[in-house]
């Protein structure tokens, strides 16, 4: 082994330690946003990490990013539920069903996150770029639905848009009230997706009935994973 091999070893075992130190921090970051509420302290998460804060400002340029992380943590946490459900096989009725119950799920486990990510923004809007990963992953499983139609697959972009706000706010009405279940509030959700994509079909001149078939198009190649 040469000598850079060994430097370039060294380097990539620094930088998955420094991955894994960082996604821990985040972690911890998430507990303690569970805990105690959207306005934790950063001193509060370093003490749940067992860190100090001047360790965790050196993954960290300052309390926005914290929360920029913890925003794509929760991101990839309603991907991880929303999307499998999105794309098993089964009649499109069901999948949106379960993708709803699968985004409820998240923000009932996690509802400080969530308030934070709403909430306290910061230098900017944190949640924006995670809506949009969303968004786009969910255009592009909208795209293969509406290709397999024989539509206009442009649709795919506003429609997804429009389904990730309708939820956005509608999950955050409900944890501020809870006057619903969660099974409930998942229902009333899933009708109403589901009535307005089929309307809209209907109204393009597709078949609806078609959405309900079973079949599980392929994703369009636009698809992005958040």
């Amino acid at each position: 082994m040469t000598a850079r091999d060994q430097v370039d070893r060294r380097t990539t075992r620094w930088d998955e330690h420094r991955e894994q130190r960082r996604a821990g921090l985040i972690e911890a970051a998430v507990r303690t946003i569970d805990r105690l509420g959207p306005d934790a302290s950063v001193a509060e998460m370093a003490r749940e990490a067992q860190a100090s804060k001047p360790v965790l400002y050196r993954y960290f340029a300052d309390k926005n990013e914290v929360h920029a992380a913890v925003a794509a943590w929760g991101s990839a946490k309603v991907a991880e539920r929303v999307l499998p459900a999105l794309i098993t096989r089964g009649p499109m009725r069901e999948r949106i069903g379960a993708a709803v119950d699968g985004y409820l799920s998240v923000i009932e486990e996690h509802p400080s996150v969530f308030r934070l990510l709403i909430h306290h923004r910061a230098d900017g809007d944190i949640l924006a770029a995670e809506k949009s990963s969303i968004a786009a992953a969910l255009a592009g499983l909208m795209a293969g639905q509406l290709r397999h139609l024989g539509l206009d697959t442009a649709l795919a972009e506003p429609w997804s848009h429009a389904i990730v706000g309708l939820c956005l706010t509608t999950g955050e009405w409900w944890l501020d009230t809870r006057t619903m279940t969660r099974a409930e509030i998942g229902g009333h959700l899933s009708l109403l997706i589901w009535h307005a994509l089929a309307g809209i079909v209907q109204e393009k001149g597709g078949d609806a009935s078609l959405l309900d078939s079973g079949a599980s198009p392929s994703p369009s190649s636009d698809a992005v994973k958040p």
